[in-house]
């Protein structure tokens, strides 16, 4: 193959091209492709087997039964004569519908939409002087498995709803499992977690109609959050651009809670972790996310599993705030066990402490990603948990989740949950147990099986749960003081955004609450808004007809915080996509040359032109295709190269394609409209100097901020990597609240 055609485009279904006649030749099974990975070759207690990732996917020439049975015939069932009735005695038949009717299993009631990959963190060892826990020590390499997810959607939900993302972390640590359970947005809902049904129930689609799916825009949700004012911080987060992420890759996690290290002297502090993608904080404006939703309701999945085929491997850094573990546990006047609360960057700086890297895509989806089941009390010594409301439930919640939807309590065997450190741990028995265990005495102390297993000191690893010395106190149902300041936070929020993100926060509040059909919920959320900020209040109201209510509660002011705005960084290009508009027309050697200049910086070029296959002869240096008009959006391209003002292809028709808009145009609409997309979407454009007119039937001026032209294709392609580094051409973006 020429190096004009070794650009690693992903997408690739198998790790070896389809024949174009069905196989008939006995082979043996083909390996995943290069860019899967399948959990680690343990035993259900933990011991190395030695066996290759792939000892658990099936092996063999021949279609078999479940009990290795070979078969001559999976098409026909066993019948009294051709025409007759099926025969019980079919165990072929009856085994594979049993199993197909018992394939699924239930779904998680939030977070049931995700994704998945595996990957390694590489300690810096910075922690080591705070925390005990070994995978931290210094260049200490551990392997990992990531879930990212949306929280309110079903399995068949689109990925770029607005709403909160599940990033949650599980290490296989030889001091066993450990599990960063954490969300997009460091502050949650509610404050204790008895509530969280009460959310769940609330942004959950109406129990009457089931509808509507994976949004928050209707009446419940906006009903209780109102009425539940602890929520309006996490609602000021989602209804920003946070809730509607580029991609998993430049999306931050939180772990939420506020944790407890422990170090070798037994010594504590108080973290809260951050991961920071080196890719920087993205999103996508809200029209892009609408046009997603239809046009690729997988966009997240797909760019995840696509940026790591194509080596462009995601990366984040660890870090941790840090806090003096006093007895009032509190930090320049915030509480550190309110979930609601965040700590701004500017008074607790992020020390990074380790960077994560994910390197490879599962190999199949359901064991991997769907069974996989964490869990914030899976702890490591040196790491433990806090008094926050809210964890403690969830160290209950987790645990009891798993028991129903993974078929009952040895859910840690299962190969993607099992720990890659040695397991005695005397539970027995129960559905599903793949263990064999030996041995007469399963309880502790004993004599019969040696005093096996022996308790372990703090020396030799064994977890310490941190004496805590209790005040005082009376059995009650409440919160302290400290948990009743409810919208300074929001405040904060809103007023550390750059006027162009709080012109999306007021879109989103007016989009959300424009969609609730009762007057008395929009006027009491109104009455909230009032309380964080008077302009967001008076915009929202008046795109709601409604009049402006007055502030109920005086909210302190604070600084703010420029660690919350998305702009104003330039961020590494690697892993971008961009997509080449070009035709038979085009010069093929300026379009090769510039996938030979994107490919360089690590970016995804995709050439988009009037029909599949080859621009050029396949055999002679032609440019292969991988988007057509019909079938590419501007959505999918972090940026655009114009090779072609290319005339109408032949299925530019509107009643084939809603695209194509009106017939009778001088250029294919698909492609104008791409254009005219990605320039209000503010993203980079650059343009051959022969294929100007297409700008101009996009209504585009050439001076316009973003917009690069000219013939020095290598001129073109850095200029185009400069203007995407900061993600947008936010300069076209005029900001109303300004």
């Amino acid at each position: 193959m020429s190096e004009k055609r070794s650009i690693n485009i992903p997408g690739v279904p198998a790790s070896e091209p389809a024949s174009l006649e069905e196989p008939t030749t006995p082979r043996e099974p083909l390996p995943p492709k290069p860019d899967q990975q399948g959990p680690e070759a343990v035993s259900p207690t933990g011991s190395p087997t030695g066996a290759p990732a792939t000892s658990r996917a099936q092996s063999g020439q021949y279609l078999t039964t479940a009990q290795g049975l070979r078969l001559r015939d999976t098409d026909h069932s066993l019948k009294a004569g051709s025409r007759g009735p099926i025969l019980l005695q079919d165990h072929h038949l009856r085994e594979k519908i049993t199993h197909f009717d018992h394939e699924r299993i239930p779904e998680r009631v939030v977070h049931a939409r995700g994704a998945g990959a595996h990957g390694v963190f590489r300690s810096y060892g910075t922690a080591a002087n705070i925390t005990r826990a070994g995978f931290l020590a210094k260049d200490v390499e551990t392997p990992v498995f990531v879930r990212f997810s949306t929280v309110l959607g079903s399995r068949g939900s689109a990925d770029t709803v607005r709403d909160t993302r599940g990033f949650s972390t599980k290490f296989y640590t030889d001091e066993g499992t450990y599990d960063l359970v954490g969300n997009n947005i460091p502050v949650f809902f509610v404050q204790d977690g008895i509530k969280f049904p009460d959310i769940v129930h609330a942004a959950k689609p109406h129990p009457d109609r089931e509808i509507p799916q994976a949004q928050s825009a209707h009446d419940t949700f906006w009903d209780f959050v109102s009425l539940h004012t602890e929520a309006q911080a996490h609602t000021m987060w989602n209804m920003s651009d946070r809730g509607i992420p580029r991609s998993y890759r430049t999306m931050e996690g939180f772990g939420v809670h506020t944790f407890r290290f422990v170090n070798a002297e037994g010594r504590t502090t108080l973290v809260k972790f951050h991961w920071k993608p080196k890719q920087g904080v993205h999103s996508l404006v809200w029209e892009e996310a609408q046009i997603i939703n239809g046009m690729d309701p997988d966009f997240h999945r797909r760019d995840l599993a696509d940026a790591i085929e194509a080596g462009a491997y995601p990366e984040w850094e660890l870090g941790v705030q840090t806090f003096p573990d006093t007895e009032d546990q509190m930090f320049e006047g915030i509480d550190l066990l309110d979930p609601t609360k965040f700590v701004p960057e500017e008074l607790a700086p992020v020390q990074p402490i380790g960077v994560m890297t994910l390197n490879a895509n599962p190999t199949n989806f359901f064991a991997e990603t769907e069974q996989v089941a964490f869990h914030p009390g899976h702890l490591v010594p040196g790491i433990d948990v806090t008094n926050d409301p809210l964890l403690q439930v969830r160290l209950f919640s987790y645990l009891d989740t798993q028991i129903s939807r993974l078929g009952g309590p040895n859910f840690g065997q299962i190969p993607i949950n099992r720990p890659q450190a040695p397991v005695n741990d005397m539970l027995r028995d129960g559905m599903h147990q793949q263990a064999v265990h030996a041995g007469v005495a399963p309880y502790q102390p004993n004599s019969l099986d040696g005093g096996c297993p022996f308790l372990a000191g703090q020396d030799i690893g064994a977890f310490i749960d941190v004496p805590e010395e209790l005040a005082a106190s009376i059995k009650e149902r409440r919160n302290p003081a400290s948990f009743d300041d409810h919208y300074s936070q929001a405040r904060l929020f809103f007023r550390s955004l750059s006027p162009v993100e709080q012109d999306h926060v007021i879109q989103a509040y007016t989009f959300e609450l424009g969609k609730c059909y009762e007057k008395s919920i929009r006027e009491r959320q109104l009455a909230a808004l009032a309380n964080v900020d008077a302009d967001l209040c008076a915009a929202v109201a008046k795109g709601l007809g409604l009049p402006v209510p007055a502030a109920t509660e005086e909210v302190p002011d604070s600084d703010p915080s420029p660690a919350l705005s998305q702009l104003g960084k330039t961020w590494p290009v690697a892993g971008r996509i961009v997509g080449i508009l070009a035709d038979e027309g085009s010069d093929l050697a300026a379009v090769n040359a510039a996938r030979q200049a994107l490919d360089a910086e690590g970016i995804v070029p995709l050439v988009i032109a009037p029909a599949a296959g080859f621009l050029g002869s396949e055999d002679d240096g032609g440019v292969p295709v991988q988007r057509t008009y019909l079938t590419a959006r501007s959505t999918e391209f972090d940026a655009v190269i114009i090779a072609a003002a290319a005339a109408p292809a032949p299925d530019a028709a509107p009643g084939l394609d809603a695209k194509a808009g009106a017939p009778g145009g001088a250029l294919d609409p698909r492609g104008v409209l791409l254009l005219t997309e990605a320039f209000r979407h503010a993203k980079a454009i650059a343009s051959l100097d022969s294929a100007a007119p297409a700008l101009t039937a996009a209504g585009i001026p050439q001076d316009a901020p973003g917009i690069v032209s000219g013939n020095d294709v290598g001129a073109l392609v850095k200029e185009l990597t400069g203007l995407m580094a900061a993600h947008r051409v936010w300069e076209r973006f005029p900001a109303a609240s300004a």
